[in-house]
């Protein structure tokens, strides 16, 4: 029981990093119609640099800022540079420039950085005894920023002129444009925001994978699974698809083999789609062809 306990909070931690990252993933794609591979290549840059301040002497949590600003900012110049100037409606187009960018993103790297494992430092150390399980406490505080960004982020779209605006250009952005919503305004505040969510998955995550270019390579894809399975136009899907592959992937490594967790969730989603294809929370929709 005490080892159930552990596997459920390591994966709702895990789940927590995928829900975070497939948030800013559904938040950029129900703006801009763009699925930006290159969120988690962005998100290590932003790594880089604030272990390179907190190797300078500067605290870690205005590391953790700065790794945010820096993600955000390289985020919204290659989308000012590269994906704006492509013309509306070329979704292959901005998808490959995504994935292209992600590749020289962690090209730069290892230029700058080297691409030799380093250690990362944790928020906090020690664990917490919960029955007979000793819970690390990263785990916990990743838990526990992930739900308060994520409440934060439901406040912002549910509670917020800005927010109504961004899902005004969500459900059309020629009908938001007609009611004098400034498309490419909402869109830059789409991607910062998108990339911020995904700094900060990549910050409580690091600390248990250790830094090397291609670190969040295995989480976005398990932040994929996350959004599929919730429902990739759905804000609330992305959480909870992500929560539910976190836990499921710690599960199928614990009681079953770690070799076979991703065919387990993938396994997993594959089915949830072949019985509802718009994803547990996905709207559906029919489009004459």
């Amino acid at each position: 029981m005490d080892q159930l306990l552990l596997v459920l909070v390591s994966g709702l931690a895990s789940g927590a990093v995928y829900g975070l990252m497939g948030l800013g993933l559904v938040i950029i794609y129900r703006a801009t119609d763009v699925v930006n591979f290159a969120l988690a290549s962005l998100s290590v840059v932003g790594l880089y640099a604030a272990l390179t301040l907190y190797d300078s002497g500067l605290p870690l949590l205005p590391a953790a800022l700065a790794a945010i600003a820096v993600t955000v900012g390289v985020g919204l110049t290659v989308r000012e540079t590269v994906i704006r100037p492509l013309a509306h409606g070329e979704l292959l187009s901005a998808l490959v420039m995504t994935m292209g960018i992600s590749l020289i993103a962690e090209s730069v790297i290892s230029t700058v950085w080297d691409d030799q494992p380093r250690l990362f430092p944790s928020l906090v150390e020690g664990s917490v005894s919960l029955g007979g399980a000793a819970i690390p406490t990263q785990s916990l505080l990743t838990i526990a920023v992930a739900a308060v960004a994520m409440a934060l982020v439901a406040y912002l779209f549910g509670r917020t002129t800005i927010g109504s605006a961004m899902r005004a250009v969500a459900e059309s952005a020629h009908t938001a444009q007609i009611l004098g919503i400034g498309s490419q305004r909402i869109a830059r505040i789409a991607w910062a925001l998108g990339l911020g969510l995904a700094a900060l998955a990549a910050f409580l995550y690091a600390p248990r994978a250790g830094l090397v270019p291609t670190v969040l390579s295995a989480p976005l894809f398990r932040a994929f699974a996350g959004i599929f399975l919730g429902g990739l136009t759905s804000m609330y899907g992305a959480v909870i698809g992500g929560l539910t592959v976190g836990v499921l992937d710690n599960l199928a490594a614990s009681y079953v083999s770690g070799g076979y967790r991703d065919t387990f969730v993938f396994s997993f989603t594959i089915l949830v789609l072949l019985i509802r294809p718009q994803g547990l929370f996905g709207v559906r929709t029919f489009q004459r062809v």
